[in-house]
């Protein structure tokens, strides 16, 4: 939709105005909303509030005459078009000339796609099959809103399972799975190693420092200390931890080009990556594109070994042994709120916890934080942040061991034991075990 209001074509009454798709992204089909475009990106909320006022300013001097009249010349004005069409023909070039422009790079090349009865089973045929690509074993390519299956979100365990086990059931090269509307995705290699979260930044970040070498990389604020590591040290990028909400991700990216600070990648742990070549646009089926790009260049380039060359790519990267978030729910109804709002208490939680961490001296406050409070101790990491939208505080802990994982745990306990309308059960469980 965002790519109609650039390309050129008269024939499909290109380039638009606008562009509205209809989606849920990964929630239940009963979610489903809107998502606009321009050709300055995608609609933030500001930009749909304006949209709604207005539209509800013109609805109130409509007439029922004046309405039906209206609706007849909008159904008398609708052109039905094939513009995925344009779209795919669009990706399949990009990897072409990535390989030298070889009509076939991926000839022989066995690549399973998971739609998860999304929209992204085109990938199998509009993209991959006219680069040459084997694509039997590719499954739930059907959209169904109920998603029989499996949920469609690469950060979902059942639905990476889902995928690891077709590549290794069909002996296939390469594994891509998308999220409903393929703004997000992941892949896995031959053997069923996935690039999802901190992986699939890391395969990102080397292919992009490659291409724009010492540029930044924007990430959300729970990727690993071992991900800044390789990103800084093996890669020699520079790594800008920033907020969770792949729109402050790319928002801060963009701000960073602005300011003089050169970023060519903004991604999230969720899947939602967005290149500054591509209009900073999260578009997942690029992100994978991007991917098979290096696959047919290795290929045109007779290097042997298949998704190899993505595995060698991301070697290196220090990877915990327990990775873990919490949900610490803070109830509303509480009197301990004493009748302020969740946001307040939530922000109490944080203080007293940052208080806590600048007395213990086995732990060490991050330097750079944009996003709750996070500190590194006993080989590992913690951060705990208040939600978006929601009255939780989400705890995230990554260490080395399940016994340094608990110590870390034990510290944010301590700190917040005494704020009684927070839930800390979950950390209760994790800490007793």
């Amino acid at each position: 939709m965002f790519n109609s209001t650039l390309t050129e074509d008269e024939a499909f009454l290109c380039p638009v105005d606008g562009a509205i798709m209809i989606t849920a992204s990964h929630l239940p089909y009963n979610r489903n909303g809107f998502k606009f475009f321009t050709n300055a990106g995608g609609l933030g909320k500001a930009d749909i509030k304006i949209i709604l006022e207005r539209a509800a300013d013109i609805y109130k001097s409509f007439t029922d005459q004046g309405l039906m009249k209206s609706k007849r010349k909008a159904s008398e004005s609708i052109k039905r078009l094939d513009y995925m069409t344009v779209y795919t023909s669009d990706l399949v070039k990009a990897v072409r000339k990535a390989a030298e422009n070889i009509e076939k790079p991926l000839e022989g090349f066995h690549i399973v796609v998971d739609a998860g009865n999304g929209a992204g089973g085109f990938f199998a045929e509009k993209v991959l099959q006219p680069l040459g690509a084997i694509t039997s074993g590719s499954q739930f390519l059907e959209p169904d809103g109920m998603f029989p299956n499996h949920i469609p979100n690469p950060e979902d365990k059942t639905a990476m399972k889902a995928i690891t086990q077709a590549v290794l059931e069909n002996k296939a090269d390469l594994g891509i799975i998308f999220d409903t509307d393929v703004d997000r995705s992941a892949a896995v290699d031959s053997i069923g190693r996935e690039f999802n979260r901190n992986r699939l930044i890391a395969l990102m970040s080397a292919i992009v420092l490659e291409e724009h070498p010492g540029t930044t990389i924007v990430t959300d604020s729970v990727t690993s200390d071992g991900l800044t590591t390789f990103i800084e040290k093996k890669l020699g990028g520079k790594h800008h931890r920033f907020k969770r909400g792949y729109k402050n991700v790319i928002d801060e990216a963009v701000r960073l080009n602005s300011v003089g600070e050169e970023s060519h990648l903004a991604i999230e742990t969720s899947g939602h990556g967005a290149l500054r070549e591509n209009h900073w646009l999260d578009d997942g089926a690029y992100l994978m594109v991007k991917v098979l790009n290096k696959l047919a260049s290795a290929i045109a380039s007779g290097i042997a070994g298949g998704s190899k060359v993505l595995t060698d790519l991301v070697e290196g990267l220090q990877e915990p042994g327990v990775a873990v978030e919490l949900r610490l729910k803070i109830d509303q109804n509480h009197p301990d709120l004493k009748g302020g709002s969740f946001r307040e208490y939530g922000e109490a939680v944080l203080q007293l916890l940052e208080n806590h961490i600048e007395s213990d001296p086995k732990l060490q406050k991050a330097p750079v934080n944009y996003e709750g409070v996070r500190a590194s101790g006993f080989g590992g990491w913690f951060l705990l942040r208040l939600s978006l939208h929601d009255p939780v505080l989400p705890l995230n802990i990554e260490a080395t061991s399940h016994e340094d994982a608990v110590k870390l745990g034990l510290a944010v306990s301590s700190a917040v034991k005494e704020f009684h309308a927070l839930d800390t059960s979950a950390l209760d469980k994790f800490i007793q075990t």
